[in-house]
């Protein structure tokens, strides 16, 4: 029996993590929308990281800044328990 077709790790068998802005063609991020930001933010309130999200660096820098103006306009919270 070979074991030639069978992954040698664990990370073969995961798919490749994508930009959902990219793909969609978004050019704009709103902040006024919290309900889709709560997607990028986790149970405390914190911005994810783009290794979880998969995001590019161009997106996640626009995301970062339309959370910190929700946060301004407390349309977000700073700090939230059990956020989700």
């Amino acid at each position: 029996m070979s074991l030639q077709n069978e992954p040698i790790n664990r990370r073969q068998e995961r798919t490749k993590k994508y930009c959902r802005f990219t793909k969609y063609g978004v050019k704009y991020i709103d902040y006024k929308d919290p309900e889709f930001l709560l997607k990028f933010l986790n149970e405390q309130g914190k911005i994810l990281p783009r290794r979880i999200t998969g995001n590019s660096q161009k997106f996640q820098k626009k995301i970062a800044t339309s959370v910190k103006r929700a946060r301004q306009l407390a349309l977000l919270p700073y700090v939230a328990d059990g956020l989700k």
